[in-house]
């Protein structure tokens, strides 16, 4: 069925909200059942709660590559990364300044550089395969499993998020629960479709490159749970959760959502094509690198620095021809 120009927005802004809810949902309801399994709120946060909240990216990415839409896939994983860096934490240390604890420097930080890196070597070949997507799902499980001993050696670590779902959860009785997780899983379902179609057809209609679509519009959609969380965060004064939730997620992003996609269809990439957005991935990345990796505050001008790097890549996307 041919889309007009409304009901491809219509398709798009409705399955972002569903993206939304659905993710909403499942983190909720399966934070829950964890809890009443026993898993301490600490390993929700880190397992379940991670996972959940990539499945916005996840869908829509797995989506993409099962029509053939490769430029879309890598292009929200490519523009999500940017985003994340560039406008979130941008934005979060013009809100509220976070404050580094300098942890991260010799583990986090570098995994999320090798992910970074392994994008281009990737595609050094034009195509990411199927074996290669196996090899990145495997590297978010031991990621998963590394972030669990390290967060364990420290037995006064806490993730207030995961606290907080958890005490949400007690009073609710499991068949709730569950019906949190089906619908959550039904909507990122539906969601991931509609956002994936309204895509290409906003695309087609208004002759932009799917691979614009998917740095810029499909990017933020599937960022915006992010960037709510990061944004409420810093206005409640625990503005230094931004900064796991945005290493945390453009590890995943390369790891999982990259790796699932091309598990279920290889997908190809260009890399003069994508010189743009490879080069601004790296620049954001070498920039988060150096104001985390030690005890400080990122100061408000850094964050100005991290957003007029995101606006800089959008006017180019803009410039160049596509």
């Amino acid at each position: 069925m041919t889309m007009t120009p409304w009901t491809s927005a219509g398709a798009l802004l409705l399955g972002a909200l569903f993206l939304y809810l659905g993710a909403e949902g499942l983190v909720r309801g399966a934070a829950g059942l964890a809890l009443r399994l026993g898993v301490r709120p600490l390993l929700i946060g880190l397992t379940v709660v991670a996972y959940a909240t990539s499945a916005p990216e996840l869908v829509v990415s797995t989506a993409a590559a099962w029509r053939g839409s490769s430029d879309i896939a890598l292009g929200n994983v490519v523009g999500s990364n940017i985003a994340n860096l560039g406008l979130i934490l941008g934005l979060t240390a013009l809100i509220a300044p976070p404050k580094s604890d300098g942890t991260m420097a010799g583990r986090e930080l570098w995994v999320l550089a090798l992910a970074t890196a392994m994008v281009p070597l990737l595609l050094l070949d034009g195509s990411i395969g199927r074996i290669e997507g196996a090899a990145l799902a495997l590297g978010a499980v031991a990621f998963t499993w590394l972030t669990v001993r390290w967060s364990l050696r420290d037995p006064t670590n806490h993730d207030p998020m995961s606290d907080a779902l958890a005490e949400a959860a007690r009073g609710r009785p499991s068949a709730r629960l569950v019906g949190l997780c089906v619908v959550g899983l039904l909507l990122l379902v539906g969601g991931g479709e509609l956002f994936v179609r309204g895509s290409v057809s906003m695309a087609q209609l208004f002759g932009v490159s799917e691979r614009v679509i998917g740095l810029t519009l499909v990017a933020l959609g599937t960022s915006l749970p992010e960037l709510a969380a990061s944004a409420v965060a810093a206005l409640r004064g625990h503005a230094e959760l931004a900064i796991g939730n945005v290493v945390g997620s453009n590890i995943f992003n390369v790891l999982l959502i990259l790796g699932a996609a091309a598990l279920v269809k290889p997908m190809a990439g260009d890399l003069a094509v994508m010189g743009v957005d490879l080069l601004t991935l790296a620049w954001v990345t070498v920039l988060a690198f150096l104001m985390l990796r030690k005890p400080r505050v990122v100061t408000r001008a850094e964050g100005f620095l991290l957003l007029a790097s995101y606006g800089a890549f959008l006017v180019a996307l803009v410039l160049a021809p596509s």
